[in-house]
């Protein structure tokens, strides 16, 4: 299916660039906060005197506060518009930031760790909302293609940053730096960020009209199939979160210097396929470009479980994670446009379903990846690989015909 841009809505017209950046900003949230601390994993863990498997559940219960924080955050931000959820959201992100730096023990930091990306979801699910509330047609492609390169190059600076601020900090400090972040982007959104949602565009009713909204979006095999995709493939993602730092440390002898800079690597190729398959999709075919990426996420999963069985070197390790990590962001454009460019009225609800997915999914896969301890790599393998092949099932109703509200397929 060829994508064809549409007239310009008067929406769209007010677009600024200052906006535009706010918008790309907002979706540094999920990657700042997996990504900076990542490198001080190791340490934390020995600090608070856990174990691998424990530790790793703070990435899990940011994630899942991640994914709820999205479901309660979409409907509000139908119903009341987006920025005032936004500006609470951000407010919030920054004073859970500054409780995870003074938490006292390993359990006091997963329960900080979840309430900081309940905050942190507002931000995730309003810069696609408001996306589509002033994006459409190929605009709208382009734009989820930038998010895409936004959430590589977050995921980038991330690591990186995180590795020299271990060289002059401990993890507390790294957390410090995540509050720091957050004012920042609150002060930004203070200024710029002016309602996208207007009035009279808004969902009225209360709870009973948002499960009948979210029945209306789980009726849609397109959406359904788009929404799982997005979720099989992030969960590999994560799951390279949670473990790599592990791997790529306790087994091949990286530095944190080091593991941020094969992060960063692997980050880069994140984001220059996320672009290209913006591109792609816009001018090639959204499906298309979609199985695409699914076939490279296959085939660097694989690459990775093979790497952990043969005990293969560090560069076969390295390319296998550079071609999932890169398949993934393949499917990110064509997938978030396929969940949400026939949903304007409902944005904000049809984008939780979908974070929903990518941080739920995550947060299962995540700490799977340890059962084997810190020196096995072929739980990672299997998770990555499992991921992968639940995505590419899942492409079966994507290729489906959509119906419309009528029944009528499109």
């Amino acid at each position: 299916m060829t994508v064809i841009e549409t007239p310009m809505p008067a929406r769209e017209q007010a677009v600024g660039r200052s906006l535009a950046v706010v918008l790309g900003l907002l979706t540094i949230f999920g990657p700042i906060s997996m990504d900076l601390y990542l490198p001080v994993l190791p340490a934390l863990t020995a600090e608070l005197q856990s174990t691998t498997s424990v530790a790793q559940l703070t990435v899990t219960a940011c994630l899942l506060g991640l994914a709820i924080g999205q479901v309660i955050a979409g409907p509000l931000s139908d119903r009341f518009g987006r920025r005032t959820p936004l500006l609470i959201g951000v407010s919030a992100y920054a004073l859970t930031s500054a409780l995870c730096a003074v938490s006292p023990s390993i359990e006091t930091l997963i329960i900080a760790r979840f309430v900081q990306g309940l905050a942190g979801a507002v931000g995730i699910v309003i810069a696609q909302a408001a996306g589509r509330d002033v994006y459409s047609g190929g605009k709208l492609l382009r734009y989820y293609g930038r998010l895409t390169v936004l959430g590589g190059l977050a995921a980038i600076i991330g690591p990186v940053v995180g590795g020299q601020l271990a060289t002059v900090t401990d993890w507390r400090g790294v957390f410090l730096f995540l509050a720091a972040v957050g004012i920042a982007i609150l002060v930004a959104s203070l200024v710029i960020f002016h309602e996208t949602l207007p009035a009279n565009k808004r969902v009225t009713g209360g709870f009973s009209h948002t499960l009948n909204d979210f029945r209306r979006l789980l009726a849609d095999r397109v959406f359904v199939g788009a929404v799982l995709i997005t979720g099989f493939t992030y969960s590999a993602i994560f799951a390279y979160l949670s473990g790599a730092t592990y791997i790529l440390q306790g087994m091949y002898g990286l530095s944190p210097q080091g593991y941020s800079l094969a992060f960063g690597l692997n980050s880069l190729g994140f984001m220059v396929f996320g672009f290209i398959a913006g591109r792609l999709s816009e001018r090639w075919s959204e499906r298309g470009t979609l199985t695409a990426g699914l076939i490279m996420t296959a085939a660097g999963a694989l690459g990775l479980l093979a790497t952990a069985l043969l005990h293969l070197p560090l560069i076969a390790i390295v390319l296998s994670l550079f071609t999932m990590v890169s398949g993934v962001a393949v499917t990110s454009p064509p997938a978030t446009s396929l969940a949400l460019k026939d949903y304007p009225d409902i944005a904000g609800t049809a984008s939780s379903l979908l974070g929903l997915a990518r941080f739920a999914f995550g947060g299962i896969a995540a700490p799977l990846v340890g059962i084997g301890g810190a020196n096995d790599a072929v739980p990672f393998g299997i998770v990555a690989s499992v991921c992968a092949a639940a995505a590419a099932l899942s492409l079966g109703p994507v290729n489906g015909r959509r119906e419309d509200r009528y029944g009528a397929p499109d």
